[in-house]
């Protein structure tokens, strides 16, 4: 069997039976190093090399980035300078800085093979998939940002206009806005209740109970329900004030005009328990798979060195369980940010705006006033709110969970 060499376009082929360390003129081009290497089993292991790039090559591929990349600013600045209203360049749509930006994307992908030769085919596997996703990011966001800085009402005949600082300045002035959000910190302090009701569930479901499979299932029914569909069951019919059950009950306990959404205080503890009745059980299932990655061993000579039940969860389990635990509470700070669908369906945002949370009174902002401009705006803010929250709890969870030595 002929000994493999590698050649310089990245394909093995094999090498001159007589010289091994030679190539023939005609499929080789000049003579390379011999880079075989002969295994114990006296197989050949072939060694893949890089390309040689030549000057032009290389002229080439940043010529081909550096052109659409050229092309793709052009077009941008002239479909921005339209929009701003600085020149007519005859654009009716974004769609030439989409072409322009798909123009780009596929040099910037060719020239990857042209610089790098073998590894730039390896980077096309990843290359075109990240370029997709930063156009169904990027670009919306930018778009986003354009309306945030524009007076943009649907019913009004004058279509877009740029505003500057305008929708910042009332936003800042917007009574209801600052209202959704300290409704917001009400939602999010109430995980930790949440928690603690999700971790006594688990550590229930984690002992050795009867019908344990049961109730597991049971546990896991609120969260197969769609939020909606627990606003119209739960808040729309089971609490109805005339003839919901919960209220009939309500009566015979002997509150004479229960009405569950009437009263701030009322409506507001309402809406938080219907929405941890429906994300409890996600809290609960990851804490268990934590319970059950535990080892026993560990229980067991917690038990040996005379550690009772509350000791031995306060010094083993709960710091074995605080990854877990703060990654479930991450995660359903995220979900509980996003509260909207309850409140919409139930009380949108009332009464006086007691429930109301940022993306229902952005929701309205979009559906009732038809206010694009300034909904787009209160988004974009809470967006970075958001982004900056959940940094400063991630940095702190990192250092809560850091092992201490």
């Amino acid at each position: 069997m002929p000994a493999l060499h590698a050649p310089s376009r990245g394909v093995d082929r094999p090498v001159h039976p007589k010289f091994p360390c030679q190539t023939p003129p005609v499929r080789w081009h000049g003579t390379l190093p011999c880079r075989h290497r002969q295994l114990s089993s006296g197989a050949a292991l072939h060694v893949v090399t890089s390309d040689t790039i030549t000057d032009s090559r290389k002229r080439l591929g940043h010529a081909m980035i550096w052109g659409s990349a050229a092309v793709l600013g052009l077009v941008a600045l002239a479909q921005l300078g339209q929009t701003l209203g600085w020149w007519d360049a005859g654009f009716t749509t974004w769609r030439p800085t989409l072409y322009a930006y798909c123009l780009w994307a596929t040099a910037l992908c060719w020239a990857q093979v042209i610089l790098r030769g073998e590894q730039g085919k390896r980077t096309l596997f990843v290359l075109p998939a990240a370029l997709f996703v930063i156009s169904l990011t990027v670009f919306p966001l930018l778009f986003g940002l354009i309306i945030a800085f524009s007076s943009w009402n649907l019913a009004s005949p004058d279509g877009r206009q740029f505003n500057g600082i305008a929708n910042l300045v009332q936003m800042w002035n917007d009574p209801f806005y600052w209202n959704a959000m300290t409704n917001m910190v009400w939602y999010t302090l109430a995980i930790v209740v949440e928690y603690a009701i999700a971790f006594g569930l688990a550590l229930l479901l984690n002992s050795q109970i009867r019908a344990r499979k049961f109730f597991r299932v049971a546990f896991l029914l609120p969260l197969m329900l769609s939020p909606v569909a627990v606003s119209w069951m739960i808040g729309k019919s089971m609490l109805e004030a005339r003839f919901g059950p919960i209220a009939r009950l309500a009566r015979w306990l002997g509150w004479e005009n229960p009405s569950f959404f009437g009263s701030p205080e009322v409506a507001k503890i309402t809406i938080m328990l219907m929405d941890a009745w429906t994300f409890i059980p996600f809290m609960m299932i990851m804490l268990l798979a934590g319970l059950q990655a535990i080892p026993k061993e560990l229980t067991e000579a917690s038990r040996v060195d005379g550690a009772t039940g509350w000791r031995s969860f306060w010094e083993v389990t709960f710091p074995l369980m605080l990854p877990v635990s703060i990654t479930a509470i991450l995660i359903r700070i995220i979900f509980k940010l996003k509260l909207a669908d309850i409140v919409i369906n139930v009380t949108s945002g009332g009464p006086g705006g007691a429930t109301d949370t940022v993306t229902s009174f952005i929701f309205r902002e979009y559906r009732d006033r038809s206010n694009v401009g300034y909904g787009t705006m209160l988004a974009m803010v809470y967006l970075v709110l958001i982004v900056i929250f959940m940094t400063a709890l991630m940095k702190l969870a990192a250092r809560w969970t850091r092992p201490r030595t």
